[in-house]
C-alpha cells in the first residue's frame, strides 16, 4: 500500500540515537553507527522521531510500504518490558520492584467480616512502575495519593476494584510525575483515568501532574477527580 512513512538520510545521520529513543513503536535501530528504519510495519507515520533529530536527517515520504501493524507493535513492547524486568532482576535490581499481575476477578466475593484486596499489579508506586507493561493494556487507570487508602476506608471496593492502581506523594517524592504519567497514558491503551487525592494542598501536585499528562498524551480519555477529606469523607 502507498502511505506516509519516514525516510532517513544516512549521509546526514550522525548516529546519535535520539530518533530510536523517540520512536515509541521500536521501528528504528542504530546499525553500524547509523539510524535505520528496520521495521517498516512498526512505523505509524506520525513522526515522533522527527523533532529530536539534530541534523534534520529524517523526513516524511509517500511510498509503497507495509501497513502499520499495531498488534505486532504491542506484542514487541510487552516482550521488551518483560525482558527488561527480567534483566533488572538477574543483574541485581531490586526484587521488590519486579513486575507482577494478579488475578483479581471483579466478581470475587467479599468474605463476611473480611475485605478482599483489589490491587491488580505490582509495583504500584509511580516511581517504580515501568511506562509500558501488559497490565496497562485496556486498563482503567487509578492515580491515587498515598494517604487516600488510609483516610478512606472503602478504597479497594469503591476505587481500586477493576482498575490498575498507581500511587504517589509529590511532597515526599519531591518529583514531578508528569513525564512518567504522560508516557503511561500515551504509550498504552488506557480506557479511563480516575484521580483520587486528599484535600490537602500538596495533593494538588498529583492532580496537576495527571491532568498535564492527559493533555500531553493527545488522547481523549474519560477522567474524573475525587477528593477525600482528612477525616475520610468524599468531598463534593
Amino acid at each position: 500500500m502507498i502511505r506516509k512513512i519516514i525516510h532517513i538520510n544516512e549521509e546526514k545521520c550522525n548516529g546519535c540515537g535520539l530518533c530510536a529513543e523517540a520512536c515509541h513503536e521500536g521501528a528504528i535501530d542504530i546499525i553500524d553507527g547509523k539510524a535505520k528504519l528496520v521495521r517498516e510495519n512498526f512505523c505509524d507515520g506520525f513522526g515522533d522521531c522527527l523533532p529530536g533529530c539534530p541534523t534534520g536527517a529524517i523526513t516524511f515520504e509517500e511510498r509503497e510500504a507495509p501497513e502499520y501493524d499495531e498488534k505486532a507493535v504491542k506484542e514487541a513492547k510487552e516482550k521488551k518490558t518483560m525482558n527488561e524486568m527480567k534483566h533488572e532482576h538477574h543483574e541485581g535490581g531490586c526484587p521488590g520492584s519486579r513486575m507482577a499481575q494478579f488475578d483479581r476477578s471483579e466478581e470475587a466475593p467479599v468474605t463476611v467480616g473480611r475485605s478482599v484486596s483489589r490491587l491488580a499489579q505490582w509495583p504500584c508506586q509511580i516511581k517504580l512502575l515501568p511506562t509500558q507493561a501488559p497490565f496497562f493494556d485496556g486498563a482503567k487507570l487509578l492515580i491515587a495519593a498515598d494517604c487516600t487508602a488510609y483516610a478512606y476506608a472503602n478504597m479497594h471496593e469503591d476505587f481500586m476494584k477493576g482498575k490498575i492502581t498507581v500511587i504517589g506523594c509529590p511532597k515526599l517524592d519531591a518529583v514531578d510525575y508528569t513525564e512518567k504519567l504522560t508516557a503511561i497514558i500515551r504509550d498504552n491503551d488506557i480506557k479511563s483515568v480516575t484521580i483520587v487525592r486528599m484535600e490537602v494542598p500538596c495533593c494538588g501536585g498529583l492532580q496537576r501532574a495527571a491532568e498535564n499528562a492527559l493533555k500531553a498524551s493527545d488522547k481523549f480519555i474519560p477522567w474524573q477527580v475525587v477528593t477525600i477529606s482528612r477525616d475520610g469523607r468524599i468531598l463534593d
